[in-house]
């Protein structure tokens, strides 16, 4: 699959998330103080995004490692759009009820990058317990030229 079907897919899954946490956080309202549903429906949804993006953007196995190391991703989504939310209202002068939809819209291709890298990258315990691979011999006619 290429890079630009993986981000298509990515924010499809983004898409996805931000719905299935404000409808976890709606139910969670009803029995929870509000910081506790937020913090809740975050987690659940974190949950979801990760397999998610394993299985349908990145057509990864999950692992415990990635598993692990998948919050990194919501950490630099988090950075970029606070940042972006201020550069944009206090320094730009955005209004504030925009700024955020636009803060989120630059954080995609970065959270993308970090996304990627944490579920594409190799996971070092799969290959302790494979046993290494000989080199290939060479063609017969490679062995003849010599």
């Amino acid at each position: 699959m290429t890079v630009r079907g993986q981000l298509i897919r990515f924010a499809l899954v983004g898409v996805v998330n931000t719905g299935t946490y404000y409808g976890c956080y709606l139910v969670l309202l009803t029995w929870l103080p509000y910081v506790a549903a937020h913090v809740a429906a975050f987690v659940l949804s974190m949950i979801g995004s990760f397999f998610l993006n394993s299985y349908f953007t990145y057509r990864t196995r999950p692992t415990w490692r990635k598993f692990l190391l998948f919050p990194l991703t919501n950490a630099a989504n988090f950075t970029i759009t606070t940042c972006g939310v201020y550069l944009l209202v206090d320094v730009l002068g955005f209004s504030r009820t925009y700024a955020p939809l636009i803060a989120a819209a630059a954080a995609i291709p970065i959270t993308f990058v970090v996304s990627r890298t944490i579920m594409l990258r190799p996971d070092p315990a799969a290959y302790a317990s494979e046993p290494p691979v000989a080199a290939p011999l060479p063609s017969r006619a490679a062995r003849i030229d010599r």
